[in-house]
Parts: structure tokens; sequence; C-alpha cells
């Protein structure tokens, strides 16, 4: 379905970012792949898929990093046709206990890159008229917890992003949507998870349950792989006209 197209997707060495990139391409479309996880091991499993991939370290809190990982997709490639933002950072804390430079960090990486890479992508899928941009947002884009302040700003932002987006180029063939997943069982979801069992002295499991009980009442995580097959879906001519849409998959969490 994506042969030929390149997909440009953030914080993609690992977690959801891998997962997505996957998806994307065992449907055929070549990868520029970005993070601070594991880029060989990630290059290896995309390119054994049969597709091209490359790899641009930029750091996503950097406009000026940014623009250069841009710059080189659109030479590797030709141009991005799937822009999948996905980059995130976590911080927990009181609103009057949070580090402003934590907050600066999570809406910089949340947020503001999602902004960069579209203004940069956008023209030459218009030029293209077909483009896809997949914001990976989150439950917390649609609701809030406590203590997680800076992230459900930067969702919440994303989700209006996304809807602008979708309203700027909705007479073309670019389409922008919000993904919005609950718990993913992702490295840093297990660090929330294994922090809780050492602060409450309780085994992990019921750390793992007990975080599922809260929010998510399917009681089952989300899967990368489920959040690839939505992604995939988004790139296909049948959401031609899903615009501008933040998609729950959430186990139920945003229904509550």
């Amino acid at each position: 379905m994506l042969q030929g197209k390149t997909a440009l997707v953030t914080g993609s060495t690992s977690g959801i970012g891998l997962g997505i990139a996957r998806a994307l391409a065992q449907q055929g479309a070549n990868l520029v792949l970005n993070g601070f996880g594991d880029a060989d091991g990630a290059l290896a499993e995309i390119r054994a898929l049969g597709v091209k991939a490359e790899y641009h370290g930029a750091d996503m809190s950097k406009a000026s990093q940014i623009e250069d990982m841009m710059a080189f997709a659109a030479s590797k490639f030709g141009r991005v046709d799937v822009l999948v933002n996905n980059a995130g950072i976590q911080h927990v804390a009181k609103v009057e206990d949070f580090p402003p430079e934590k907050w600066d960090a999570i809406i910089a990486i949340n947020l503001s890159s999602a902004f960069h890479t579209t203004r940069l992508a956008i023209p030459a899928m218009r030029e293209a008229n077909w483009g896809r941009i997949v914001n990976i947002a989150s439950a917390h884009g649609l609701v809030a917890s406590a203590q997680k302040s800076a992230y459900v700003a930067a969702k919440h932002g994303i989700v209006g992003l996304t809807k602008a987006v979708a309203l700027e180029t909705a007479t073309t063939g670019v389409t922008c949507n919000a993904i919005c997943p609950g718990w993913v069982l992702t490295p840093l979801v297990q660090k929330q998870i294994d922090d809780r069992a050492a602060r409450e002295g309780i085994t992990v499991e019921k750390a793992n349950n007990d975080l599922l009980g809260e929010k998510q009442p399917s009681l089952q995580f989300t899967t990368v792989e489920q959040l690839g097959g939505l992604a995939v879906f988004l790139c296909s001519p049948a959401a031609d006209q899903v615009r501008g849409v933040a998609w729950a998959m959430d186990g139920g969490w945003t229904a509550q």
C-alpha cells in the first residue's frame, strides 16, 4: 500500500515509534528513524522487512536539529510522505513542585517538535497532493491525570494542532489525525510500574494491575501492533476523509 512512499517517525528506536515504523515498513514504506535508543538495532529490524531505512539523531527539543533531520530525509528519499510525530518524554510531579526545566523540555519534545516537523513536511505534501500526518497524542490529550501537568498540556496541544492542520489541508490530499493511546507497555510505562511497586512496597504484578485498574476498563494494555495497525489505516485510501480526528485506542479509558 505504501510502496515508494517515505515515512519519518520520530522517537522510533523503541516502543510505540518502532512499532509504528515496523507496521509502515510492512506496507512497503521506506523509513527515516529517529530517537535516542538502539539505532543500529532498529535500522536492522526495519531493513530486514525489505525496505530502505535511514537514521537521524536529531534532538527533538531543538528546532535547528529538526530542520536538519527534515532536510536529511528529503535528500535521501525526495520528500516525507508520511510523518508520524511520536517523540515524547514524561515527568511526574505536582504543579508547585514541577521543575521549570522539565516543563520546558516536555513542551519542546512532546508538542513543539510536532509543529516544526509538520511545517517543514507540508510544502512537499501539498505539491504532491498527498500526505499523511499522524500525531501520537494520548488519552491525556483528551482527559487529565494529577501530577502530569506538562504532559497533559502538551498532549492536549497536540490534539489542537492536529485539528488546525487538518482544517488548513482540508481541500488537499493531505490529512492530519491524532492517535490517543491509553496505557501501552513501553519502557516509559514499565518504569512507572517499577517505581510504583518500589514506592508502595508491592509486587510489580500488583502495581501493573493497579495501574490498569485505575484508568483502563479493559484491564489490558494497548499494544504497539494495534497502534501500528491504526496508523496504517490512517494512511490508507479508506481514511481519505478522516481529518482532524483524535482517535482513542485506550481500552475504554476516555469512555468513562
